[in-house]
């Protein structure tokens, strides 16, 4: 039988709306500004015989006097910040393509265009890096790649580091009270009642109970830890907060549901916490147990590639769910597509740079390193506790796909619009970093 057409615009709604997220974030990305500057022209030393070298000489008396604009002049392009990616060098009227350049701008912003790239490809070709697909992304990038990420985090951090990050209990505490209590009592409850009473047309009641069910997640446990790791954050805070966040919102979040909808839940406890230790905290262990070996001073010499190597790992996960996003599909309408796609990255930005204001204020006292961590951590909401987490909650409610709707939405755009992050954090927390207070 045939699928109307209906149902075809439902499944493709994701695909159309998370690659005009992409197109936005072409368009707002930061980049160098450029000023033109017009020089008067000045003609090589050159040899010539014959007419060729008459010519020359002419040329030379007439040559313009400074200032006048009849005259031949060179044009040059320069950016800002004094890197010149392309110039008309003087005397030539072919346009010369400065290689060097070209792949500083490449190494300096490999993470922002990688991520660009990433998009680009799940875009062109879906189903090469889907779950369950020919190159089994979930297993190589999902399973090795993220349990590798952990196991350079914790052969990266000295032991005191992760005691110090478990013994900050302020910035511990004021991770955790965004995380539980001001999402959902400051963004999920009046943004959903607001729409409701003003604009009750624009999304139906089933999405906005999904967006108020995605602000009582927990954080992330591989983004945050990665982006903080590739903006040059305090690791041992995301890794510390992540572990925290996701062991506080087995019961957390559940009675945060139970508050707001009155259910009654049962979670698989053991389950949860037998995969989050092999996830998360025995890479860990095993890293720190390397430092005892000759692995530790290797990881030192070779710590830029090291990190490099984490950022295309991290690129992969994000390839991966892009992937997932557009040969997947939802069973929504576009124009509710359409709008979750406007309304969530504005709130996740509101968050993001409300989060790092105050972090980053003088009052708290917290490192440059801290603050950066603390805003990763405390704006990010998990897909990988929130889905299973959702559907164990709400196992044959008609309404499942519209409250995991603003979870699926949000998962790739967080981790696109953190990426755009990553180069001015990294600015942020220079060879300053251990020294600066904020």
């Amino acid at each position: 039988m045939k699928a109307p057409k209906s149902a075809h615009r439902s499944t493709h709604v994701l695909a159309r709306s998370y690659y005009l997220a992409y197109v936005l974030l072409l368009l707002t990305t930061p980049t160098p500004t450029y000023s033109f500057s017009v020089s008067q022209y000045a003609p090589p030393s050159t040899s010539f015989t014959g007419k060729h070298h008459k010519r020359a000489n002419e040329n030379k008396q007439l040559a313009p006097h400074r200032g006048n604009l009849n005259g031949r002049h060179a044009v040059s392009l320069s950016s800002s910040s004094e890197d010149n990616i392309f110039n008309l060098p003087r005397g030539g009227n072919n346009l010369a393509f400065d290689l060097s350049n070209i792949l500083a701008f490449v190494e300096k912003n490999f993470f922002l265009l990688g991520m660009i790239v990433s998009v680009s490809l799940a875009r062109a070709f879906p189903t090469l890096g889907m779950n369950g697909g020919i190159l089994r992304p979930e297993l190589f990038i999902g399973k090795f790649g993220v349990a590798l990420i952990f196991l350079f985090s914790g052969l990266s951090l000295e032991l005191s580091e992760l005691t110090d990050a478990v013994k900050n209990y302020k910035l511990n505490g004021l991770i955790q009270f965004m995380l539980f209590g001001a999402w959902p009592f400051l963004v999920g409850l009046p943004v959903t009642r607001g729409l409701q009473a003003f604009l009750p047309n624009l999304l139906p009641k089933s999405i906005l109970d999904g967006l108020l069910i995605m602000t009582c997640l927990p954080t992330t446990v591989n983004m945050c830890i990665i982006l903080t790791t590739a903006a040059g954050g305090n690791i041992a805070t995301a890794l510390c907060n992540a572990v925290i966040s996701n062991l506080a919102g087995i019961f957390m979040t559940p009675a945060l549901l139970l508050r707001f909808f009155g259910e009654s839940i049962e979670l698989p406890f053991v389950d949860m916490m037998l995969k989050l230790c092999n996830k998360v905290l025995l890479p860990v262990a095993i890293g720190q147990a390397l430092r005892a070996t000759p692995a530790k001073s290797f990881y030192k010499q070779n710590s830029k590639k090291f990190k490099r190597l984490q950022e295309i790992i991290l690129l992969g996960i994000a390839w991966n769910a892009f992937c997932n996003a557009f040969s997947g599909g939802i069973s929504l309408e576009l124009r509710h597509g359409i709008v979750l796609l406007f309304l969530l990255p504005v709130l996740h930005l509101s968050a993001f740079v409300a989060l790092f204001g105050f972090f980053n204020m003088k009052l708290l006292d917290f490192t440059r390193g801290e603050a950066v961590a603390a805003t990763f951590c405390a704006s990010q909401k998990t897909l990988a506790f929130g889905l299973p987490l959702i559907n164990t909650i709400f196992e044959g409610n008609p309404n499942l796909a519209a409250y995991c709707a603003p979870l699926m939405f949000i998962h790739p755009l967080q981790l696109a619009l953190g990426s755009s992050f990553v180069p001015g954090f990294t600015r942020f927390t220079g060879p300053k970093k251990e020294e600066d207070q904020i």
